[in-house]
């Protein structure tokens, strides 16, 4: 059979091939032409119909050609029907090792041999007896402005998943006896005989799950075990453990706090003890009381001294129009004035004399009075510091009677009635979701290094 290509004809029969009694396109343009020329004679006519007739017949041979040619080609076969390649078996068989065989072994292994797990949960939180609206403004202001400081609820997080909550559990519901009787049966869900504290530590990341929300501070525990008596042990065990652990940072907070009060009470005592002794020394050393009060006195004979001054100043005066010049009562006034004028300026010097036998204290008194007022400051001071530590102490003791932060549980720990665990379904299809993108990921490598060499 063979196919001629009917655009390679086209151009020929074109030219060659008219319908019978019909006049080709060239002869209607050549009769039209000799309308329009003068007659020719008939021989002339004769020779342009014969050149025609060559014209026409090689056409018609090269158009004949042109067929002989094309029917000699070889036909282009038609496409067969796809069949099965060996790198398409290839495929196959390595989807169904890579896929097929290890999912039904998944399967087989989840519902046959796994053994059924029972869930027991308890969700509580850490309470403080102040004002839990300041607090939690407080809080939301905290963590807005990231607060560094590690919360209660932090800590106790932290502990759950530490070693030391694991080997308190154990001890209570002995853990590494319940879940290694499953092996080497359920081996994947069990654990081993003869486990070390870090694998049991580790292992307990695989039955214990928490949820916690640093927000509000909510701590949620969920427990899985073989039998639900077992899982609510956990839970219970989980629960008391962290009661403990909120009253011992209870007690340490309470100590400190005792601690710290009393140091700071012996210190301000100290103080007081201190600045009292010093104004003592100032006392016994200056032979003065109260440097305000001795000047005051001092004032007040300089004062009654001024007055005496006076007074003599006038007597004399009424003496001197009454008497003559060497009258004895004149002599006697005067000397009375010279001697009071001489006392008031023993009185003044003795205010900033360092000689005692003036009646000075040997120091002067701007001096003195500057030293006991800062001895007076001191003393007031280390006074109100020493009232402010016993109340402080007192607080402390307050806070100390009555315990300040507890465990508040909003879920006790329950006990299951049926098993939920493993989720055979889930894990299941998140088995073969891998299995299957594993096995494509290494079908695209493979072709891909195949194609490339």
């Amino acid at each position: 059979m063979t196919q001629t290509p009917p655009a390679r004809l086209s151009g020929a029969s074109a030219d060659a091939e008219t319908a019978p009694g019909e006049t080709s396109q060239a002869e209607r343009d050549a009769e039209a032409t000799a309308a329009d020329r003068p007659k020719l004679t008939p021989a002339k006519q004769l020779k342009r119909v014969r050149a025609r007739a060559r014209k026409a017949e090689a056409a018609v041979a090269e158009l004949e050609a042109r067929i002989a040619e094309v029917e000699q080609r070889p036909a282009y076969p038609l496409a067969r029907p796809a069949s099965m390649k060996r790198r398409h078996w290839g495929l196959v068989a390595s989807f169904v090792a890579l896929v097929l065989v290890p999912l039904a072994a998944v399967i087989f292994y989840l519902w046959v041999v796994a053994e059924d797990q029972y869930a027991s949960t308890a969700g509580f939180t850490v309470r403080s007896q102040e004002s839990s609206g300041a607090n939690d403004l407080l809080g939301g202001l905290a963590q807005f402005a990231g607060n560094s400081t590690a919360s209660d609820s932090d800590i106790l997080y932290e502990f759950i998943q530490s070693q030391e909550m694991v080997e308190a559990v154990d001890g209570a519901v002995d853990l590494q006896g319940h879940y290694s009787a499953v092996w080497p049966r359920d081996w994947a869900f069990g654990l081993w005989p003869e486990a070390t504290v870090e694998d049991l530590t580790w292992y307990w990341q695989r039955i214990v799950g928490i949820s916690f929300d640093s927000g509000s501070g909510l701590i949620e525990v969920q427990a899985l075990a073989f039998d639900p008596d077992t899982a609510q042990a956990i839970t219970q065990a989980v629960v008391r453990e962290s009661q403990i652990r909120i009253n011992a940072l209870n007690e340490q907070a309470r100590a400190d706090a005792m601690r710290y009060a009393q140091a700071d009470l012996d210190e301000a005592l100290e103080r007081l003890k201190a600045a009292r002794l010093a104004l003592t020394q100032f006392r016994t050393r200056t032979r003065i009381v109260d440097p305000e009060a001795d000047i005051q006195g001092r004032m007040g004979v300089m004062n009654n001294l001024q007055q005496q001054l006076a007074e003599a100043l006038i007597e004399y005066d009424l003496l001197r129009g009454t008497v003559g010049e060497n009258d004895v009562r004149l002599k006697q006034a005067q000397q009375q004035i010279d001697v009071i004028r001489d006392r008031i300026n023993i009185e003044r010097q003795t205010f900033t004399s360092n000689n005692t036998d003036t009646g000075g204290v040997g120091e002067d008194y701007p001096s003195l009075i500057a030293e006991f007022e800062r001895l007076t400051v001191d003393r007031e001071y280390a006074e109100e510091s020493y009232r402010a530590a016993l109340t402080a102490l007192e607080v402390a003791r307050d806070d100390a009677a009555r315990q300040s932060r507890y465990l508040a549980t909003y879920i006790n720990p329950t006990r299951a009635s049926e098993a939920e665990y493993p989720r055979r379904s889930v894990l299941a299809a998140l088995a073969g979701l891998f299995l299957l993108l594993a096995w494509s990921i290494m079908a695209l490598i493979y072709y891909s290094i195949r194609d490339r060499s």
